[in-house]
């Protein structure tokens, strides 16, 4: 019932894009380091100027965020938030669902996540299948509809899944071993490559004037064609360095590229392998010996992974660690020695670029939209807590006022409790 009562506050409380100036901030570009002292100009959704002598328009509201950091709405690349299912496990390859079917704009986790400086995500499909369901990337727009959350113009996606989770998925249907993985995603995409072929000629002959009839669609294969036309991205939920060095060489033989190798714990024994083959790596921070496969995990992967030149990004695959992904990622400067702005850009940027949409999202920057965290202190300090959220410019989250909230609704529910306690 509070959830409900929060969500419904927070929705009536977002506000409309404005011109707004925040003055005197540490400012953290992460593109282009820290600015001390420095202002933010916000208008019309967009970062229309960054710098120490930016000054506030006479339409302006202008919020003193003296002695407080500003930072690039966190991104986090591995999420499950915002849906009301994530596995379709009844077929090993079940690229034909979508995430973006069974979006739940008023889950609770969204509201959370911006209370953690996260303005997107990307929401994937879950780690049953060796093909899994097409992914959606969101906006955290708390309070509109699930149509609304959907981040124009970003590159869609598809889950891959490999190892345990979908080898022991079931004896009837489901591969058993690694290798009868492997075997389900070769088979898939040169059934994709026959149906791709199928097209090409029906649109020559179309091309030429003959009359042609075209291929029956198959739901399945069209996203597969999708990837070998590089309209889709692929992310892979991968754990050992056998399936992972498995997996580039299908892609390389079949010829597509992996955009994110998600989790990825033995990302550090092959490194060198990922960098060359140009994927991405979406990892958690100090996960180990959770499970089977996590055994040989350590906390300095992703700083060896960052130094071998992988785009190496921190991800949650949690509606609870959502909330504190830079203090997660602070983690990389005691594990692997890596700096604040590397640090701090394994949230923003370097997920932004995975997902495509760095032109957009992920720095502070002129003419990138103004999706933006507000702390009240270091945003890598275990003490330090998100102040304001920004998305397009408009305020999502704002924790004096969502703290009053709290206080009312108590009064509310404790009115409410009295009154019922005093019936005759």
């Amino acid at each position: 019932m509070i959830a409900r009562l929060l969500a419904v506050a927070a929705l009536a409380s977002t506000l409309h894009a404005q011109t707004t100036l925040i003055r005197n901030a540490t400012v953290m570009t992460v593109s282009n380091g820290t600015l001390e002292g420095a202002s933010v100009l916000i208008r019309d959704g967009k970062i229309a100027a960054v710098g120490k002598d930016v000054t506030a328009p006479a339409d302006a509201t202008v919020i003193d965020a003296t002695g407080k950091f500003l930072t690039p709405g966190v991104i986090d690349c591995h999420s499950h938030i915002a849906a009301d299912s994530i596995n379709e496990g009844s077929v090993p390859v079940s690229s034909m669902v979508s995430m973006e079917d069974v979006l739940d704009p008023e889950d609770i986790s969204i509201y959370r996540a911006l209370a953690g400086g996260v303005t997107t995500a990307n929401i994937l499909h879950g780690s049953a299948n060796p093909i899994g369901g097409k992914c959606v990337v969101l906006k955290l727009r708390w309070g509109k509809t699930a149509e609304q959350m959907l981040f124009e113009g970003a590159k869609p996606g598809i889950k891959f899944a490999l190892g345990e989770n979908p080898k022991r998925k079931g004896k009837a249907i489901h591969p058993l071993t690694r290798q009868g993985v492997n075997d389900v995603i070769r088979d898939a995409f040169l059934r994709a490559k026959a149906y791709q072929a199928e097209w090409r000629t029906y649109e020559s002959e179309k091309g030429r004037g003959k009359r042609a009839i075209p291929p029956r669609r198959d739901l399945e294969l069209e996203p597969l064609v999708e990837i070998l036309e590089n309209k889709r991205l692929v992310h892979a939920h991968c754990y050992r360095a056998d399936e992972i060095l498995a997996l580039i060489r299908l892609a390389d033989e079949i010829g597509f590229k992996i955009r994110t190798l998600q989790h990825v714990l033995e990302g550090y024994k092959v490194s060198p392998e990922i960098a060359a083959h140009g994927a991405g790596a979406s990892t958690f921070s100090d996960w180990w010996a959770y499970k089977v496969e996590a055994n040989d995990a350590i906390p300095y992967n992703a700083a060896l992974m960052t130094r071998a030149g992988v785009l190496v990004s921190i991800n949650s695959d949690s509606g609870e660690e959502i909330r504190h992904l830079p203090q997660e990622a602070a983690k990389t400067m005691k594990w692997g020695g890596l700096s604040r702005d590397e640090a701090l850009a394994l949230v923003t940027l370097n997920p932004a670029k995975q997902l495509m949409i760095d032109n957009r999202v992920g720095s502070i920057e002129k003419g990138k939209d103004a999706d933006l965290a507000l702390w009240d202190g270091d945003p890598l300090s275990m003490y330090s807590k998100t102040l304001t959220t920004f998305v397009d410019g408009e305020i999502y989250f704002d924790r004096a006022q969502d703290e009053q909230r709290r206080i009312e609704i108590a009064q509310k529910k404790a009115a409410l409790s009295e009154k019922e306690e005093t019936k005759p």
